[in-house]
């Protein structure tokens, strides 16, 4: 039996521009919230695959410190003789004491205080993860889509998640098997926008402890296979100022705030240079198609899962201005959850500056009207973010040259692949 006595880990992390979890562990005993742990700049150029994107910026040259906030405290169990692991996410600061302007979580920061600072306004968000789960010998959990049966068959992984979420101050609002064979997809509460991202990263990781701890491997694969059901990462955004909602008026467009017609306009104007950020995998796009309920086109729309930003319903008796959000759909786990959230701030921000109006609500299918088409590839995306001066403008770039090293880098790993064998390679990753 584990004893109490034993003296955890503190693992002081960062979540890199594939959206793994690095980073580096020390008795808990010396931790140092002041100097942190050290760390080197070409780890952000690691790729998906483990290897590093070459040439990038940094080379063998440079240091910094990974500075832990304490407030994002995870405590990760280790069963029997496991010893107890504390997770601490970090900012990453120069040597002179500065925040290093490739940090995803400082560059989210930024974009936070761009939105207050011009605007007033703050962010409400909240992720949902889809994922899937199999057992060691690869086999899919027995049950039916979103049947009663997928749940108990995966017990008591789904009640361990739950409470390690509940020990690591994460609030889950949902719970639930869905459509694929072991998929399940689960919601957390609305929070700030950095605690939302704080918890997107603190979450997978807390998913796939608990798996390993009950024998089973969890996948957030954007896609599987080609054929397959795919994972997306949906982000649920509202807006307040003065902490009091401002995303709904019902006098507004579908029920949108002038203000946050403006903003989410803005989403949309630079929508496709913001999916080579928010959907950078080599098979991404796989899973952004007409009939998948992922996102099959350019538009907002009422209630429609596949438009790229889905105004969600409001349940007869709510108060609408405490539950009215916009979703934005495009988003999978290969992405950093800091720089998703990034991108569409800083579009919001650039569709209040230019006061941006939405041309068109759809209630339709998206391929019954003429609304305008997602990148079909990830080259065609980063096309997009590399012909638009707006987008430049938002991240450093050292940061920009990186992503888009780590990119060409998977591409040319992946070259000569189909599809299926891609996923496959993505699938060992995620």
């Amino acid at each position: 039996m584990k004893s109490d006595s034993v003296e955890p880990f503190a693992f002081i992390a960062v979540n890199d521009l594939v959206a793994i979890t690095r980073g580096r562990s020390l008795p808990k005993s010396e931790l140092n919230p002041t100097s942190g742990v050290g760390w080197v700049p070409a780890d952000l150029a690691l790729n998906a695959f483990g290897a590093l994107a070459d040439p990038n910026p940094f080379g063998a040259l440079g240091d910094l410190r990974l500075i832990p906030d304490l407030t994002t405290k995870a405590v990760f169990r280790g069963k029997e003789y496991g010893r107890d692991v504390e997770i601490y996410l970090a900012d990453q600061y120069t040597m002179d004491g500065k925040p290093w302007e490739c940090c995803p979580r400082s560059n989210l920061k930024i974009a936070i205080e761009r939105l207050r600072n011009d605007h007033g306004l703050e962010v409400v968000a909240s992720f949902e993860h889809e994922f899937v789960t199999k057992r060691e010998d690869g086999s899919s959990l027995p049950g039916s889509p979103f049947g009663l049966d997928s749940m108990l068959a995966s017990e008591p992984f789904g009640s361990e998640v739950w409470d390690a979420c509940v020990a690591a101050g994460i609030e889950l609002e949902n719970w639930l098997p869905e459509y694929g064979a072991g998929q399940f997809e689960v919601t957390m509460t609305p929070q700030g926008a950095l605690t939302a991202c704080d918890h997107a990263v603190i979450l997978k990781e807390l998913i796939r402890h608990v798996a390993r701890e009950n024998k089973l491997r969890a996948t957030f694969v954007p896609i599987p296979h080609p054929d397959a059901v795919g994972n997306g990462v949906h982000v649920h955004i509202s807006l307040t100022k003065n902490g009091k909602p401002f995303t709904y008026d019902p006098k507004g467009k579908a029920g949108l705030s002038s203000v946050a017609e403006s903003a989410f306009a803005g989403v949309l104007d630079h929508a496709e240079g913001i999916l080579a950020w928010t959907a950078p995998s080599q098979i991404s796009a796989l899973r952004l198609t007409p009939h998948r309920w992922s996102a099959g086109g350019i538009c907002i729309g009422r209630q429609n899962r596949e438009a790229l930003l889905r105004i969600c319903p409001i349940p007869s008796g709510s108060d609408p201005n405490k539950i009215f959000n916009v979703e934005y759909r495009a988003a999978d786990a290969t992405a950093n959850p800091y720089l998703v959230m990034s991108c569409l701030i800083n579009a919001m921000s650039d569709g209040l500056d230019r006061d941006l109006k939405i041309d068109q609500i759809v209630d339709d299918h998206v391929d019954n009207v003429d609304v305008p088409q997602l990148p079909a590839t990830l080259n065609d995306a980063i096309a997009a973010f590399n012909a638009n001066s707006v987008m430049q403008t938002w991240f450093a770039k050292d940061l920009i040259d990186t992503h888009l090293g780590i990119r060409a880098s998977e591409e040319k790993t992946l070259a000569g692949l189909d599809g299926a064998a891609k996923c496959a390679r993505y699938n060992e990753a995620y």
